[in-house]
């Protein structure tokens, strides 16, 4: 019996039952280590079995699991001042839930209401959640097609076109939203100067400007936040993944009179801001801060990249190599399905992104040793997969 059962056909799975975690290193049931480049689509931000993490969920769970938002609760408060501290400049309010759908979500409430406008627009290639109006925002057809109508209102723009936006921006246009990094259609970075463009494009109409940090976020491209790279910040920004080191929780992240317009009851979460996410949130961020997170994710991706700069003069199949930090994507010039495969067998655990492209995601905590392995690894499956191809 298995999970598949009674868990439907929802999902791409691997056949790999994983049992435990240490760091960036994963073992099955039968004892095969691996070398996690998955991480949880980006979820094992500061590590498996984090110390502080795991630390700070022991020590919360003798003491209280759930206190709803109309109680106080310290360990709350703890988690807001930290997160606040590191947020970007004006945002110094929050509304905690619990996955990046919830935080987009809750964006797009804030934003309509705080406008009075019901004009959204988002990017060519985004992708921001599969609930109904994260849904309405992600631009793929495949996930939006069988679920229509969704909420109206939205138009699409090409991803670093500024000119194009301008074009989609009407007189009803309430925000818009994008990812620095686009990463779920294949770790696209933003062009320099876009984010400034459209920061002042918002400005210039009034508008909000929303930026989706779900994946990119906390210490991923080596900087607290992607949009750091181009010294731009957002009205509102969406959170999830790694923010608490691998417990469920989202936030998003407002300017103090945005959420001031929000009344009692319009929007709420239940589980939202618990106090079990909330220690372990508070371990992420000091793992992040205090540990050299941050900087070990640009440095290291800063080797991962020159290594893959290698094997793409080497190999022909390589089309492109994208990314900052930890956050890469390879774009092969075919399918990556057998090089998924294979590397499970030789104890590599990476992640898609569209048929054609190889996604890395590793925890932040990757050490040099173990992306020489994974290059080494990358090496032999590329040269497999050539000789499969005949290239």
């Amino acid at each position: 019996m298995t999970e598949d059962e009674f868990m439907g056909n929802l999902y791409q799975r691997f056949p790999v039952t994983i049992e435990k975690g240490i760091g960036a290193h994963v073992w099955d049931t039968d004892g095969k280590e691996y070398i996690d480049c998955m991480g949880g689509y980006g979820v094992a931000l500061v590590g498996y079995h984090n110390d502080r993490v795991v630390n700070a969920i022991k020590s919360q769970i003798e003491k209280i699991i759930t206190v709803h938002s109309s109680l106080y609760n310290k360990t709350r408060e703890e988690f807001l001042k930290n997160l606040i501290n590191v947020a970007p400049k004006n945002l110094s309010q929050v509304h905690l839930n619990n996955s990046g759908a919830e935080a987009v979500e809750a964006a797009i409430k804030f934003a309509r209401k705080f406008t009075g406008k019901k004009g959204m627009v988002a990017m060519n290639g985004s992708y921001h959640g599969k609930s109904m109006g994260a849904l309405s925002l992600t631009f793929n057809p495949k996930y939006r097609k069988m679920f229509q109508p969704l909420v109206d209102k939205v138009t699409f723009s090409p991803f670093g076109d500024i000119e194009a936006l301008r074009t989609k921006i009407d007189d009803d246009t309430g925000f818009v939203i994008l990812e620095p990094i686009q990463g779920e259609s294949g770790v696209h970075v933003a062009p320099d100067g876009f984010l400034q463009d459209v920061r002042k494009l918002c400005d210039e109409k009034g508008i909000l400007l929303v930026f989706d940090e779900i994946q990119s976020g906390l210490g991923r491209t080596g900087r607290m936040w992607a949009c750091d790279h181009w010294k731009t910040s957002p009205d509102i920004l969406c959170l999830a993944k790694g923010i608490a080191g691998g417990v469920p929780m989202g936030a998003t992240l407002v300017r103090k009179d945005i959420l001031a317009c929000i009344g009692k009851g319009e929007h709420s979460s239940t589980f939202g801001g618990n106090p079990l996410s909330c220690a372990a949130g508070i371990a992420t961020i000091q793992a992040l801060t205090q540990d050299g997170l941050i900087e070990n994710a640009e440095k290291m991706g800063e080797k991962f990249r020159r290594g893959l700069e290698e094997l793409k003069n080497k190999h022909k199949i390589i089309r492109e190599i994208r990314g900052k930090g930890l956050m890469i994507g390879v774009e092969l010039k075919f399918q990556v399905k057998d090089i998924l495969m294979e590397g499970i067998e030789k104890g590599v655990l990476l992640l898609y992104s569209g048929r054609n492209i190889i996604r890395f995601l590793p925890p932040l905590v990757i050490t040099e040793e173990d992306i020489t392995k994974v290059l080494e690894t990358m090496d032999i499956l590329l040269e497999s997969e050539e000789k499969r191809r005949n290239v």
